[in-house]
């Protein structure tokens, strides 16, 4: 039996690598297989996500596009079937800002390829990402589209944004390990993109894991106090039963006594405006306190490296 505190990290190494890097960093969380990543298993692993349609991964990496279209009917047509997940600004008359993850604009190109717009912007990101179009490509290829131009915005463009652009379209990742109760809260937030560490395929009697249970230190209790010690009990008993019944049985089948002081790991992409919403859920002092034991630390966090959109927001952050 293991015992270890809640905490976060704010995955920014992610921004500076490949976005196939990216996912097979996030997607293998799942599982926990983080040790077969090298510098050639990305690719491979993208291409096998993509042909399982476990489309959760494809929505750990975003892009913005800067579109300019130079008839007013084409943009109507846009707006008229833009769907939910993308989001989008009108910055000028004709034109748009558009950020969407993998998943995202995936569905885009197979459910609406025919619009115009669309079917430029579908083209410009497979040109760019082959990898992750490979399987929507038209026999013909993408062709171009006149009168629609479509521009990758880098990362630093999209932080040079004004605060207002920069809420919606600048995407964050958090990896977060606490408990199953504090994850069973944030997954009801909308909308975020997750990737949970697996108790259904994680086999925790394996030497990768110690052989062992982890849970996460109670902060109800303190350590040492008859409170905690009857918690580590009812812990320590656990773990024994979990792992006689992994002699007999599979992973997901001895998981099912295992409790919500289980620690484990969640990965939460956002965009800051709704990273924002759950600042202003799960910091205030009637919040769940184990949820506002990582999420106190992780709004100081966002108020230092995006002042223009935190800075000035009420927390309650004591």
């Amino acid at each position: 039996m293991k015992v270890i505190p809640a905490s976060f990290q704010i995955l920014e190494e992610l921004d500076t690598q490949s976005l196939a890097v990216r996912i097979e960093a996030c997607g293998r969380l799942c599982y926990k297989s983080e040790d077969k990543i090298s510098e050639d298993s990305a690719e491979p692993f993208v291409k096998g996500i993509v042909k399982h349609g476990h489309n959760s991964v494809l929505e750990m990496a975003a892009l913005t596009v800067r579109v300019e279209i130079d008839s007013e009917s084409l943009v109507t047509q846009f707006l008229s079937v833009i769907p939910k997940f993308i989001q989008f600004d009108r910055i000028e008359k004709k034109v748009l800002l558009i950020t969407g993850t993998i998943r995202a604009f995936r569905e885009l190109a197979r459910d609406y390829g025919k619009v115009k717009v669309i079917k430029a912007i579908a083209g410009h990101l497979a040109e760019l990402y082959p990898l992750f179009f490979f399987d929507l490509t038209p026999k013909r290829g993408w062709l171009p589209q006149d009168g629609v131009l479509v521009t990758r915005l880098s990362l630093a463009q999209v932080d040079a944004l004004s605060a207002d652009l920069l809420a919606k379209h600048r995407y964050v990742a958090v990896r977060i390990i606490t408990n199953r109760a504090v994850t069973h809260e944030i997954v009801r937030h909308r909308p975020c993109s997750f990737l949970q560490e697996s108790q259904r395929y994680c086999r925790y009697a394996d030497d990768k894991f110690g052989s062992e249970v982890t849970f996460i230190r109670p902060m109800f209790y303190a350590e040492g106090s008859s409170e905690y010690k009857l918690w580590q009990k009812a812990m320590q008993e656990t773990e024994k039963i979990y792992l006689k019944l992994l002699a007999t049985s599979t992973p997901q089948a001895a998981r099912t006594v295992l409790p919500n002081s289980c620690k484990t790991e969640i990965i939460v992409f956002a965009n800051l405006l709704e990273w924002l919403h759950i600042f202003r859920l799960r910091t205030p002092k009637n919040a769940e306190p184990s949820m506002r034991e990582v999420m106190i630390p992780l709004v100081k966090a966002f108020q230092e490296r995006f002042p223009s959109v935190f800075a000035d927001a009420s927390f309650t952050v004591e």
